[in-house]
């Protein structure tokens, strides 16, 4: 998820033309000659583990520094990358995976069946995909240094998908034979980045040189996939929490790349000649108005159905995006990322007819609910959450609900969201957030749509029938039935309501005109593009 702070427009271009630089950015004296993009992640890398932390900054830090087995393209269709063949067995139980040649890590050593292993059954206990790959895994095995085994206990058709789109990171055996639930202590990579560690300084700075020795594939870049070809010597990311300090540092030269620009500050960057504003990550985010499942009143479906007539997508769409809701927003999202292969039309009915407060009102009081006191958490540190959730709160109160509006840091909201007490003991009932458009595509690894209780995303839906369509999900021979099994899964949704979907929205990146060739892709990439 992307934080931003968002300031006036006046006071926001003011502070353009006035921010001080500082003395952080100035190109270290080794690599004065070489070809050096400078570059303002949305975050800071707290953490260089991408298994140990879902940060989407460690994924972007993830995909530099290592390879991995598949990739997948801009149609989120999975490629062999690291791979030279695959094949299946008839019965879908036995995947055989030889790699390419030349393949090393960043030491030198080459990379051999002996450390995938390690590294997908460590991917396997963090991420969502891989336990289930996890769960109907027999055994892997080695057949020799370039050729393995993955043996199942029953068909994973989506196993390239997953090895490919979930961070799937190929790690030496040693590295990779670390706790998935310890951090490695060292970060020797196989991708086409060296990660390098002496000069990273959480909160302010992070560097990455070329590796020289890597193979790049011989297909053109497509986002996770294909040649991953590098044409600059070095890459440095500057730790800068100020909007206005960063916008300066693009209008200047000092950076090269804002990966995430506020929305207040996009028409001074649109307006400077030397900057190209473009949309890299075409799936962008969705708003999610997330739910209490375990605490009265949303504990009950029918309370939560009832809203489903009233809450508008276009005025979330609208506090979020302002007058930049034309170019990147759409209001008119449901469960599944809009512009992915399991977006449908079923039941959008109940978002996209004609919004009747009234109507929502009405079905509230008859839905057994009582008036109790919701407590709605706003971060007061992200403004695009903030102004989701003062939107929800003029929702609630006009139909009926009884809204605590409870401002906090995101800090605050992250801890308190965990809690399963009661309100007046620590706990809550509903909160806005976002997530990445990637990553609620598809059911596998759609946290929000989970109905497992407890074990599940915070919110905590139960929900039988959900699971097991999502069993359903991953069995499925081919996308054409993957496809059914979505429309089933967002029918039941609208039922049952495990969060209401917010509306769609992408944030555009902005870089100097001599950066070309830029990836599209979320998160961002680093190959392929070049500066003159």
């Amino acid at each position: 998820m992307k934080r931003r702070d968002v300031m006036k427009a006046g006071a926001a271009t003011a502070a353009v033309a006035t921010a001080g630089l500082g003395g952080g950015l100035a190109k270290p004296a080794l690599a004065a000659e070489a070809k050096v993009l400078k570059f303002a992640p949305q975050a800071d890398l707290a953490n260089p583990d991408p298994i140990w932390t879902t940060a989407t900054v460690a994924w972007i830090h993830g995909y530099m520094v290592w390879d991995t087995l598949y990739g997948i393209n801009e149609k989120l269709l999975p490629q062999k990358q690291m791979l030279a063949s695959d094949e299946v067995s008839s019965d879908g139980l036995t995947w055989t995976l030889k790699l390419r040649d030349g393949l090393k890590f960043h030491d030198g050593e080459p990379v051999r069946s002996a450390d995938c292993i390690p590294s997908i059954a460590r991917w396997g206990k963090r991420d969502g995909f891989g336990q289930r790959l996890m769960s109907q895994l027999q055994e892997m095995k080695v057949v020799d240094d370039k050729t393995f085994k993955i043996i199942l206990k029953k068909p994973f058709p989506v196993l390239p998908y997953a090895l490919g789109a979930n961070g799937c990171f190929i790690m030496p055996e040693r590295m990779a034979k670390t706790d998935a639930f310890k951090q490695i202590s060292e970060y020797v990579g196989s991708g086409p980045f060296k990660f390098l560690r002496d000069e990273w300084v959480s909160g302010s700075s992070a560097a990455y040189s070329k590796f020289e020795q890597y193979v790049p594939r011989d297909e053109p870049a497509d986002m996770w996939a294909g040649g991953k070809r590098v044409f600059v010597d070095r890459v440095e990311w500057k730790i800068m929490p100020d909007p206005a300090t960063k916008a300066a540092a693009l209008q200047t030269g000092e950076i090269d790349w804002w990966e995430d620009p506020i929305f207040d500050l996009l028409p001074t960057l649109q307006k400077d000649p030397n900057i190209t504003v473009e949309v890299l990550n075409t799936l962008g985010a969705l708003g999610v108005l997330a739910f209490n499942h375990t605490l009265p009143p949303f504990d009950n479906p029918k309370l939560l159905r009832a809203l489903l007539p009233g809450i508008s997508q276009q005025e979330y769409i609208d506090a979020v995006l302002g007058d930049q809701k034309e170019k990147y927003g759409n209001a008119h999202a449901g469960f599944f990322t809009p512009g992915s292969p399991y977006a449908n039309a079923v039941g959008m009915q109940a978002l996209d007819s004609p919004r009747d407060l009234a109507l929502a009102k009405k079905l509230v009081a008859e839905s057994g609910y009582k008036g109790e006191t919701v407590l709605l958490m706003s971060p007061s540190d992200q403004p695009q959450l903030q102004a989701m959730a003062q939107v929800t709160a003029a929702f609630f109160k006009s139909v009926g609900i009884n809204v605590d509006y409870q401002s906090m840091d995101w800090g605050t909201l992250v801890s308190r969201r965990t809690k399963h007490d009661p309100v007046d003991k620590g706990g809550w009932n509903s909160f806005c957030t976002t997530w990445g458009g990637l990553s609620v595509s598809n059911p596998g690894s759609s946290f929000p749509l989970r109905g497992n209780g407890n074990g599940g995303w915070f919110g905590w839906p139960t929900d039988a029938k959900m699971e097991a369509l999502r069993d359903a999900w991953f069995d499925a021979p081919d996308l054409a039935a993957q496809q059914k099994i979505c429309e089933q899964i967002q029918a039941l949704a609208f039922e049952n309501v495990p969060f209401i979907p917010t509306g769609q929205w992408t944030t555009p990146s902005a870089f100097r005109k001599n950066v070309t060739d830029v990836v599209k892709s979320g998160p961002v990439v680093f190959w392929n593009l070049k500066k003159a």
